[in-house]
Order: C-alpha cells, then structure tokens, then sequence
C-alpha cells in the first residue's frame, strides 16, 4: 500500500480530495512503474482537484501532471529499475493518473531520462512551466531574438510572477538578455528582479486601451502566458520582424487584434504547446535547462508542500496566489 491524492465525486457530481492508501493493483495501465518522489501544482491540477471536477473525466482520479522518481520495473528497453525519470504532460494527471502518489505507472513514451545537473525535486520546480519556457525561449531564438536583442531592447514577459513567467525570466537574464516583466502584484517586484528582471511593468500600463494598432517598438521578443487583450496590445509593441510566443490563455481564448502588426511589421505569433511534444525535443530542451538555468535562482522559487497541502493549493492556484513554483513531496 502506498498514499496518493485521491479525488472521488458523488452522486450530486460533488467532488473531494483527500490523501489515501491504495495499492498497485488499483494503479492504470503502463509498461513502467515509477516510485515517485517529487510532483508539482500546476493550473490545471488546480482544475483536477476543485469542486468542479476541471478535466477529469472519471472517477476516482489521482491528480498531478508532472513528476520525477526513480523507476522500479520496465518492460521497455529504454528503462532500467534504478533509472531517474521526468513525466511532464501527456494528460497525465488528467485522463490518466498523474504524479500525487507515491507510485505511478505510465507509458515509456512520455518519460525522459532526468538530465546531469539537475535533482529530481530540482526538475519539479521547473515542471511543464519550466519546461514550457524553455521552449518559448528556443522558439524565439530560432526566430532571430539573439539579433532582436542585440541592442539592448528588453524581452517581454508578461504573468512573470507565475511558473512560466518565472523561470522564463530567470532563463532569459542568465542567457544575457534584458527582461522586462509584467505583473499585476506589485509585491513580486522585488522577486522578480531577484530573478533577473531589469525593469518592471505594470498591467494596468499594457492592459490600457488604446485604438491605435501599432506603437513604438519597445520589446525585441515575448513570452506571452496571459492572452486575451494583452497579448494584442503586445503584438503592436514589437520590433520589426520579432515574435510573441504564446503559452497562456488566462487572459481569455480570444484575441482583439488586428492583422497590422503582422502585415506592416512582419510581427510572428508562435503557439507554444508542451503535453505532447516528440520525445527528442523534449530531452534537447531539458538539456538545455539543466545547463541554461542557474539553479541559485531555481531553488530561490521553490515553495515545499506535501500531499495533504494540496485541497488548499488547488484553490489557490486557481486564484492566482500560488508565486514561483511548488514543490510537492509526496513522501512527507
């Protein structure tokens, strides 16, 4: 027997999450069993485990998206018992039982082996967020953002107290870039600058509405994990030629923007999707982050949490009052 996190729901569609012990046997299908030691609390684990029930589509569920262990048994030729391993997305944690307990068993295809130069609970605070930065990161530089930024114009990146704004930040500074954050809490501002942060911004100063569709070119390139309206007044802001890389919709789905920017600027706008990338991109982006992320500032990020905290985060996240990451570990 081993615990998790387990959310049930009853006859009223009333959902509740509580720590139990289960056993193996009640564990999905897979062809690796990992014993889990680290997990994190992303926005969508705050759906899996809210009164509403979020992206769970049966009952009962064990939540969590990402993890990191040391794997137990394989019937994958890629996997040795005594490997360490990182899950990251694939709808874990939400179709499948994900990484709030103790053990999981998953498909070989969605692991990957956890890189030299970073720990297991070190890999949890970076996360899909983390691991979502770093691709919007390569995404911009495989656009020109070196060139972009070559005079010192600042990156943007906007929901910078969140987890992908922060390890984003954290990621551009040390590579040398100039960043420039926006948040709407302007008591992440100090921690925000810890992390790397040249200048801060304050929402209401993007959110402002204007009429017009293009305006001084301010920033060489974007990490963009809002959406909505801010991003289209971003979009105007942007040098000649740069791009916006889009993680977020927290900001809603829809964009109010016009094709200016794109057409007279020559403006891109690069969708960045994490869940299901191809095996090799995500192991060269994890390489990256365990050379590329100064891991003083990474563990400045870190909050600890253990299962039996995570009702209680799961609201809070939904309320946007989680800063940095969270670290769960599942073995306290």
């Amino acid at each position: 027997m081993f615990n998790a996190l387990v959310v049930t729901r009853d006859e009223d569609k009333k959902t509740s999450a509580s720590v139990q012990s289960i056993d193996l046997d009640q564990l999905p299908e897979g062809n690796v069993t990992v014993a889990v030691e680290y997990s994190t609390v992303n926005y969508k684990d705050g759906l899996c485990i809210g009164p509403g029930g979020g992206l769970v589509r049966e009952y009962p569920h064990v939540p969590g998206i990402d993890f990191a262990g040391t794997v137990e048994s394989s019937e994958d030729d890629r996997y040795q018992a005594g490997d360490k391993v990182i899950l990251t997305g694939w709808r874990v944690g939400e179709v499948h039982w994900g990484g709030y307990a103790q053990k999981a068993r998953v498909n070989a295809d969605w692991l990957v082996p956890l890189p030299d130069g970073i720990s297991a609970k070190q890999s949890m605070a970076v996360g899909t967020a983390g691991l979502t930065a770093m691709l919007a990161v390569l995404a911009l530089e495989n656009h020109g953002l070196k060139e972009h930024a070559a005079d010192g114009t600042p990156v943007l990146v906007t929901g910078a107290a969140g987890g992908v704004g922060s390890v984003a930040t954290a990621l551009l500074a040390n590579l040398g870039y100039k960043v420039a954050c926006v948040t709407g809490r302007p008591e992440a501002s100090e921690y925000l600058t810890s992390l790397g942060a040249s200048q801060i911004v304050a929402r209401e100063e993007i959110n402002e509405t204007t009429k017009r569709p293009l305006e001084s070119e301010s920033w060489s390139g974007c990490i963009d994990a809002v959406g909505g309206p801010m991003l289209a007044r971003v979009l105007g802001q942007l040098k000649y030629g740069s791009s916006a890389a889009a993680i977020g919709l927290a900001g809603g789905a829809e964009l109010p923007a016009t094709v200016i920017p794109f057409l007279l600027r020559g403006v891109n706008l690069l969708g960045i999707d994490s869940v299901m990338q191809p095996y090799e991109s995500r192991v060269a982006a994890w390489n990256r982050i365990a050379t590329d992320l100064p891991m003083d500032k990474l563990e400045a990020m870190i909050h600890p949490a253990s299962l039996t905290d995570l009702p209680q985060l799961g609201k809070s996240i939904l309320k946007g009052e989680v800063k940095g990451r969270v670290v769960v570990d599942v073995n306290v």
